[in-house]
C-alpha cells in the first residue's frame, strides 16, 4: 500500500468515525439542486510526505496528474484568474460571464511587491531566493489578501506555500483553510508536491518532504458512501515521478516536463457531485 493511500483511508475513517457534523448550522455551500452542502469535520490535520521516497499520489482511485499540472501553470505561471485560459474545466461554476473568477487565485501571484531584488511578484521572488537566499526563512507565497476578499469568487483554500532549504534538501509547507477530502485531496497533494519536484530540479536542491496543514479537513454529505467504497478499493505501490532534468527555469515546466511510472489504480467511475 502507498503512504498516501495510508494517510488518506487513516483520514477519512477519522472524518467518518470522529467528525462534527454542522448540519443545525448555516452554510455557504450549496448542491446544485440548491441543498445546503453539510459536512462532517475535523480540524488540524497535519499530512507529512517524503518526496524522496514516494510521489504521494492516490491509487484507491485515479488522479489526473496533468490536469492538476495545468491548473498550477495556470496560478502559478501564467498567473491567470481567466478560466479560458485553463484547459480543464474545474473552475467554470466560479466564473462570471467574461470567464473571470476574480482577483483570486492567480491574479493573486501575479501582484508585484517591492523586494530586497527590486519589484517582482511573489512566484519570481520565491525564485531568487531559492538562487541567492537559500537560507532565507522568507521563502514563501501567500494569496489569501484581506483585502481583496470581497472581489474573489472564492476564497482561496491551498492559501500559501512555505519553501525551505536544509542539507541541500527543499522542503514546503502547504497551507490549507479547507480540504474536501473526497474531490479535492490528491488533486491539491499532486500539484504541490510536483511544483517542490520542479522548483528542486531548476534549482539545485533534492526533493524533501511536503507538510500539508489542513484547518477544516471534511467530508460532504453526499460524499460519504463514496467515502467508504473509495476506502475500500485495492491500494497499489506508489508510482515513481520523473522530472525533466534539463529544464531550469520554473516557467519552462510542462506537463511534457513530468512523466509518472507505474502508476497502478482501482477503477472508481461513480460521479462526484461538487458543492459550490
Amino acid at each position: 500500500m502507498s503512504y498516501a493511500d495510508r494517510l488518506f483511508i487513516d483520514t477519512v475513517k477519522d472524518i467518518l468515525e470522529n467528525g462534527v457534523s454542522d448540519e443545525g448550522m448555516e452554510v455557504r455551500p450549496r448542491w446544485e439542486d440548491g441543498t445546503p452542502a453539510h459536512t462532517l469535520s475535523v480540524f488540524g490535520v497535519v499530512h507529512r510526505y517524503d518526496l524522496s521516497k514516494e510521489f504521494p499520489i492516490l491509487t484507491l482511485r485515479r488522479t489526473y496528474w496533468k490536469t492538476a499540472w495545468d491548473e498550477i501553470e495556470w496560478i502559478w505561471q501564467k498567473k491567470s484568474n481567466n478560466v479560458h485560459e485553463l484547459h480543464s474545466h474545474i473552475w467554470d461554476q466560479w466564473a462570471d460571464e467574461n470567464g473571470s473568477i476574480g482577483k483570486a487565485y492567480g491574479y493573486q501571484m501575479g501582484v508585484k511587491y517591492q523586494f530586497p531584488e527590486g519589484m517582482a511578484d511573489q512566484v519570481d521572488h520565491v525564485i531568487w531566493q531559492l538562487k541567492n537566499d537559500p537560507a532565507s526563512r522568507r521563502i514563501m507565497t501567500n494569496i489569501y489578501n484581506f483585502q481583496d476578499l470581497h472581489e474573489m469568487a472564492l476564497a482561496p483554500c491551498a492559501y500559501s506555500m512555505t519553501f525551505n532549504v536544509k542539507g541541500g534538501k527543499l522542503n514546503a509547507i502547504l497551507n490549507q483553510r479547507s480540504q474536501d477530502m473526497i474531490t479535492a485531496n490528491s488533486h491539491n497533494i499532486t500539484q504541490y508536491s510536483m511544483v517542490l519536484l520542479a522548483m528542486a530540479s531548476a534549482y539545485g536542491y533534492e526533493p524533501g518532504e511536503l507538510l500539508h496543514v489542513i484547518g477544516d479537513c471534511h467530508i460532504y454529505d453526499r460524499h460519504i458512501e463514496l467515502a467508504k467504497e473509495i476506502i475500500s478499493n485495492k491500494s497499489y505501490d506508489a508510482p515513481k515521478m520523473w522530472v525533466d532534468p534539463t529544464v531550469k527555469d520554473f516557467y519552462a515546466f510542462t506537463k511534457d516536463s513530468f512523466r509518472l511510472d507505474g502508476y497502478q489504480y482501482s477503477d472508481f467511475d461513480k460521479k462526484i457531485p461538487v458543492a459550490t
